[in-house]
């Protein structure tokens, strides 16, 4: 399932929200290059997503959730990454 938390993070002068699926992460990967998302914003276990996108990610399916119910469903699925493994794929971006 595709789960979008509220806007609540201030990121450069917009406020951003996180999107996970909870099943696998070609599933996240295939929902967001279907909606025009950029990669760029793929953290490794999620996208950080622009407020004014949250709203055509829903109509699309996404399901609203709190920010600690993705947390939470991110580690329950073994999807989570933690902090090492955010930075290595961070480096390891093109």
């Amino acid at each position: 399932m595709i789960l979008i938390d509220q806007a609540r993070w201030w990121f450069k002068g917009r406020r951003w929200c996180h999107l996970v699926s909870d099943e696998s992460v070609e599933e996240l990967l295939e929902f967001a290059d279907r909606n025009g998302v950029d990669r760029r914003a793929f953290q490794g276990d999620h996208y950080d997503i622009p407020e004014e996108m949250r709203s055509d990610l829903i109509d699309d399916g996404a399901v609203e959730v709190s920010s600690r119910d993705i947390a939470r469903r991110l580690r329950a699925s073994g999807l989570r990454l933690n902090a090492e493994q955010r930075r290595m794929f961070r480096h390891q971006r093109p």
